[in-house]
């Protein structure tokens, strides 16, 4: 306990380790909030998801937060549901004999933004026996223009497109009809006319307890805080739970190589002999091994699986460059009086390994297991941008590689790539800036640089 506080004392001292770490305890918050309010199965499902689960989230929308970097003003998705109660419903009598009814719902919205919506679309849901209702769509300007925008016998449940209705769209003089419904007539070049919109519903319905509702969904060009793809996933959710999977996967595969290079260097240096051999030249051997060629083989012909892809890493990483490190500075240790003590007491050789060899460079271990997890966070995320990854994760190689296979770049949609890269590298950076400082703590030489 003392050396913790000694080594936390030691810490304060370096402005660049204070920075490492407020970053990780934020990742790490960030990886707790996900996992607290998106559970596992959650998360999936949404990725999996499409347009059922997103059906209320727009293409290619780019973050909310876009709008504080540019003049024009982007709209949001609007949504309104009569089920819900957003809009008031009005039920009229029309000729009781025949139980005609007619229900009639406005949806009304103030619109003050400099650009278009990407899409428009009307969804539906009717109860009836035999006849199904009939709807009428008017769509109400703010300078008073009354546009007929369709009619339709509605189903049990469906969705009438209005941005590919081509005959609303020859009536708008050939504009797509999410353009000419709010196009100033006023304005040689297509701009939208800002103010209160009205979209008319009129279903009439001809059996007694007959019922209609309707859900309008003006798709926007920003959504969210972090922006959607091009299956109309909400991002948010990739980056936020690809942080506990970049961090689990990475300290999972630093620990789990560190640890088990450091004990079968103690065991080569401590027995010595035909071990001792055998472990070195199956060192030489891995170290000529490339480790991502492995990994894609491994990708291509068995399996993609995150956990068994972390199995291989550590099993190819544990034979590496830090065996002949640790078993230099054994061999030094292996010399020193208190293990002769430990012998002359009949400590066998495992316990000697253990209790006495291990312990004795855990503070060289620690800097070196801290600045390899971010290594490992690249592997993985290197893996999924190769197309290499788990496709049942939300993560941030895989909204990377989804990025570059939907051509964002082309599409000038940045945030899409950004996003997963500036978290890459600021995980990267902070565990970087810790390995470094406990460096200078833990090793004597570097203490006065």
């Amino acid at each position: 306990m003392s050396g913790l506080k000694r080594t936390l004392k030691e810490i304060r001292r370096y402005p660049s380790a204070i920075a490492g770490v407020a970053i990780i305890v934020l990742l790490i918050g960030i990886a707790i909030y996900a996992m607290v309010t998106i559970p596992y199965s959650e998360a999936i499902r949404l990725w999996r998801g499409g347009e059922d689960v997103w059906y209320k989230t727009p293409k290619n929308a780019r973050p909310l937060w876009s709008n504080w970097l540019s003049t024009t003003k982007l709209p949001p998705t609007i949504v309104q549901n009569s089920r819900e109660g957003d809009v008031e419903k009005s039920v009229e009598v029309v000729d009781a004999e025949k139980n005609m009814i007619d229900i009639t719902f406005d949806f009304v919205f103030d619109y003050a933004y400099d650009d278009f919506p990407r899409e428009i679309t009307v969804f539906f849901e009717a109860d009836y026996v035999e006849k199904p209702p009939y709807l009428s769509l008017v769509w109400l300007t703010p300078d008073g223009r009354e546009i007929r925008v369709g009619d339709f016998t509605a189903s049990r449940s469906g969705s009438y497109r209005v941005s590919q209705d081509q005959k609303l769209q020859r009536r708008l003089g050939g504009l797509l009809p999410h353009v000419g419904l709010f196009a100033d007539p006023e304005s040689e070049e297509p701009a939208p006319l800002q103010g209160t919109y009205t979209l008319q519903v009129s279903g009439l319905v001809f059996e007694e307890g007959a019922d209609v509702d309707a859900e309008l969904v003006m798709y926007g060009q920003v959504h969210g805080l972090a922006g959607t793809d091009h299956l109309r996933r909400d991002l948010m959710v990739a980056l936020l739970w690809g942080t506990p999977i970049a961090l689990a996967f990475g300290l999972l595969a630093a620990v789990g190589t560190t640890v088990t290079t450091l004990v079968i260097a103690a065991v080569s240096t401590w027995f010595g002999g035909w071990v001792d051999e055998i472990i070195q030249r199956v060192t030489e051997v891995n170290l000529i091994l490339p480790l991502l060629p492995i990994l894609i083989m491994v990708g291509t012909f068995y399996s993609r699986s995150i956990w068994l892809m972390l199995g291989v890493i550590i099993l190819l990483s544990i034979f590496g460059a830090g065996i002949k490190t640790y078993r230099a500075v054994f061999l030094q240790v292996k010399e020193s009086p208190y293990i002769e003590a430990a012998r002359a007491y009949g400590a066998g050789d495992m316990r000697i390994v253990l209790r006495y060899l291990v312990p004795r460079i855990i503070p060289l271990l620690v800097p070196q297991l801290v600045i390899l997890v971010p290594t490992f966070v690249f592997t993985e995320a290197s893996l999924a941008v190769l197309g290499l990854g788990d496709p049942t994760l939300p993560t941030w190689g895989k909204v990377m590689n989804e990025a570059y296979n939907g051509g964002a770049l082309y599409q000038g949609l940045y945030y899409w790539v950004m996003e997963p890269a500036v978290l890459l590298m600021l995980t990267g950076l902070a565990f970087a800036l810790v390995g470094f400082s406990l460096d200078r703590i833990f090793n004597p030489r570097l203490r006065g640089v």
